[in-house]
């Protein structure tokens, strides 16, 4: 379910749509493409309200839940239908091709392609009425790490040409290098939207210390402790939720006590540690 949900999509940014499974990302997008009917409340997309989707529909590409043709036909022919169906000229069609970079497999069956040149044609489709908005629907689910790079480069060289993409997805590793604007959601609620950079800076860095033995945790834990700064155990490491500052400090106070650091690094949370954070969920 969604519940009152209220945000804003930068123009011409990639903003990524997260939230634990069942938290309203998917019933949200389908609100959005006049999919689904909202029980309460508005939205507007390109200034026009999702009540009227024939107003804004025209200029919003979209692939929702994978991307779905002909497993017998080949990559230009799956494109060449859905121009004929929406008006298009087949010049658009190479011209898209080339883009996504499947000029060299045009001719390929769908049913051969890797699931990363699925995704990619996927995007080509929704890309055929020259949207403004593109809204896509874990696009990048299932891929292999060469086809996430591929559906990364595109979207964000789509982004930089002003179209603003609205992206939900899973792999939240991914998101914290492509998206520059997030929206948090759970059980149906936004938590969190803003700059992906700005969420990553509201969680303060940690240090990462290990000392020579095994006992030597024990007493880094307890310099911690003395000077305010609570810890955990993360394998052979200690891990002080603690400043920058504090480094020099607990090198001076681990060394009077005959600790000597074999490591000593200042960490910063990942968009993941930040999302368990503020949803309070567990990692």
């Amino acid at each position: 379910a969604v519940d009152h949900v209220t945000f804003d999509i930068p123009v011409g940014a990639i903003t990524g749509f997260v939230g634990p499974n069942g938290a309203g990302k998917t019933t949200t997008i389908r609100m959005l493409l006049g999919l689904v009917k909202p029980s309460a409340g508005n939205a507007r997309i390109l200034g026009h309200p999702i009540s009227e989707p024939e107003m804004y529909l025209p200029n919003v590409g979209a692939m929702i839940e994978g991307p779905a043709f002909y497993p017998a036909l080949s990559g230009r022919e799956n494109l060449r239908v859905l121009a004929r169906l929406g008006d298009f000229p087949y010049k658009k069609v190479e011209e898209l091709l080339e883009l996504v970079g499947l000029a060299d497999r045009a001719t390929s069956k769908f049913k051969t392609y890797s699931l990363g040149m699925k995704q990619r044609l996927g995007i080509a489709a929704a890309l055929l009425p020259n949207p403004k908005v593109l809204i896509l629907d874990e696009p990048v689910n299932g891929l292999d790490p060469a086809g996430i790079h591929e559906v990364r480069n595109l979207l964000r060289a789509l982004a930089d040409s002003g179209i603003s993409i609205f992206v939900s997805s899973h792999i939240l590793s991914e998101l914290e290098v492509i998206a520059d604007h997030l929206v948090v959601v759970d059980h149906g609620k936004v938590l969190y939207q803003g700059a992906t950079k700005d969420l990553l800076a509201a969680h303060k860095p940690r240090l990462a210390v290990k000392g020579s033995l095994a006992s030597d945790q024990e007493i880094l834990r307890e310099i911690a402790t003395s000077a305010g700064y609570p810890s955990e155990l993360s394998g052979d490491q200690v891990i002080i939720m603690a400043p920058e500052n504090f480094a020099g400090e607990l090198n001076k106070a681990a060394f009077a006590k005959g600790v000597v650091l074999t490591l000593l690094q200042i960490t910063r949370p990942t968009l993941e540690e930040s999302f368990f954070e503020i949803t309070g969920g567990e990692k």
